[in-house]
């Protein structure tokens, strides 16, 4: 990459206020953010060029974890090295953050009133509709050969029906496409890998490994203390370790983990009830910053529901700060380890084909968890199969739910609404429409 040019180098106090308002303003999921960091560096300011900035994205689609803030740092520790890249990282998860913070200790305050019910029985039909729309986005995007096709038919069926655990089918994409990348990239229709070898980085290893260390020694450190303070049996350390082990596998974004994470938040640990995922990701639509905010939601209940030897809400203040560490610290580890080799990175064919199987592997993940979505949105009860799976009873057809997921789907598709206005406006109806509400009163 050619260095910036230092008539173009801003200072350290102008870019910090560049990236507050990036974490500010960054609504509509990573689509949104990253135009939004590409009109602000690249065409306004032209702090980074544009063969850059593509280069870096490309390189954060290989990470686990939330692209979109993983290309805010790397843009930081472009202009101004290790305190660049960790302002503007911090910068791009702290606003929401504490919006979502907030919104999640309301959730809890109200919890079991019927206005409150009926609110989110919008939010949650409005949900439906915006997991549909990216479920159809990132198959437009993803799937361009029939290899594709078959990985993404091959990870819903896993998933969906096999119920084969969710790191697995990542797993299995991610050899699949090294494979291909290396032998037949013309099966995932990849770019032809340069010829011309990367420049030589030279302290490229003691940054790696520098990285590693601090960053490791970082993400284990709180865990630590939970292992020394309250032992293996607390709930804060099973929120550390489910959240931990999520970081490595959150290829995709958080729409790819949602369904496994609900399923092990339900079902395995008991921390959430059914729907209450939705309910999450509902509230961290309409904040700024990552997707993945949804899983400082889980954390914030988890630990709000079984607190000793704490109060409710210093348990619930803890769940959501570790579950913030947990998920976060690994992205910057990533990216201050492997962005001296971006360059070597981008021409291994390996990796390439590797994420192109990955995207595809997501196509199936997103479709089963719109699936799993629908059946708990729209029908009151589920009953178990006998295959594994859940089937929805018939008689328990949620109509309020069926008309306000018909109307979000009208109101983004055809009309083209944003996603806030949209969850507005759905939510007040819900208000209307929902249990306790002013309209079935009067049927």
């Amino acid at each position: 990459m050619t260095d910036l040019s230092l008539s173009l180098r801003p200072t350290f106090a102008e870019a910090v206020r560049a990236y507050a308002r990036v974490g500010c303003l960054g609504f509509g999921g990573p689509a949104g953010q990253i135009a939004l960091m590409h009109r602000e560096f690249v065409d306004e300011r032209r702090w980074v060029d544009e063969a850059a900035f593509l280069h870096a994205l490309n390189f954060c689609h290989l990470l686990p974890g939330p692209e979109a803030q993983q290309l805010a740092t790397w843009i930081g520790w472009r202009l101004h090295g290790f305190k660049g890249g960790l302002v503007a990282g911090l910068l791009f998860i702290i606003p929401g953050a504490l919006v979502m913070l907030g919104l999640s200790a309301l959730y809890v305050m109200a919890a079991g009133l019927d206005w409150f019910a009926a609110l989110f029985l919008g939010i949650k039909a409005a949900v439906l509709a915006i997991v549909v729309q990216a479920l159809l986005r990132i198959a437009g995007r993803a799937l361009k050969t029939p290899l594709q096709r078959g990985i993404a038919i091959a990870s819903f069926v896993a998933i969906a029906i096999l119920t084969l655990p969710f790191p697995l089918v990542i797993l299995a994409a991610l050899l699949t496409g090294w494979a291909a990348g290396r032998w037949r990239p013309e099966w995932l229709k990849l770019a032809p890998v340069p010829s011309v070898p990367a420049a030589p980085a030279r302290s490229a290893w003691r940054q790696s490994v520098s990285a590693v260390l601090t960053w490791g020694a970082i993400w284990a450190a709180p865990m630590l203390l939970i292992l020394a303070t309250l032992g293996k049996d607390h709930v804060l350390w099973d929120i550390g370790a489910f959240f931990s082990q999520l970081a490595v596998v959150t290829f995709g974004g958080a729409y790819a983990v949602l369904a496994y994470m609900a399923q092990e938040a339900v079902s395995g640990f008991g921390w959430l009830r059914p729907g209450e995922m939705a309910d999450g990701l509902g509230l961290a639509e309409t904040t700024p910053g990552p997707l993945i905010l949804v899983t400082q939601f889980v954390g914030f209940l988890a630990a709000y529901r079984d607190a000793a030897p704490f109060t409710p809400f210093v348990a619930a203040l803890l769940g959501a700060g570790l579950t913030l560490w947990v998920t976060f610290a690994p992205c910057f580890l990533w990216i201050f380890a492997f962005a001296p080799w971006i360059d070597r990175l981008e021409r291994a064919a390996g990796l390439k084909g590797a994420l192109a199987a990955v995207t595809a592997a997501v196509v199936g993940v997103i479709a089963n968890l719109s699936l799993w979505f629908a059946l708990h949105v729209l029908f009151r009860r589920l009953a178990p199969s006998g295959w594994g799976f859940d089937l929805p009873v018939p008689g328990s057809v949620d109509w309020a739910a069926v008309l306000l997921a018909l109307l979000a789907a009208v109101l983004l598709f055809r009309f083209k609404l944003g996603i806030i206005t949209m969850l507005a406006i759905c939510s007040v109806l819900g208000l209307l429409i929902g249990p306790g509400g002013p309209l079935p009163a009067l049927v």
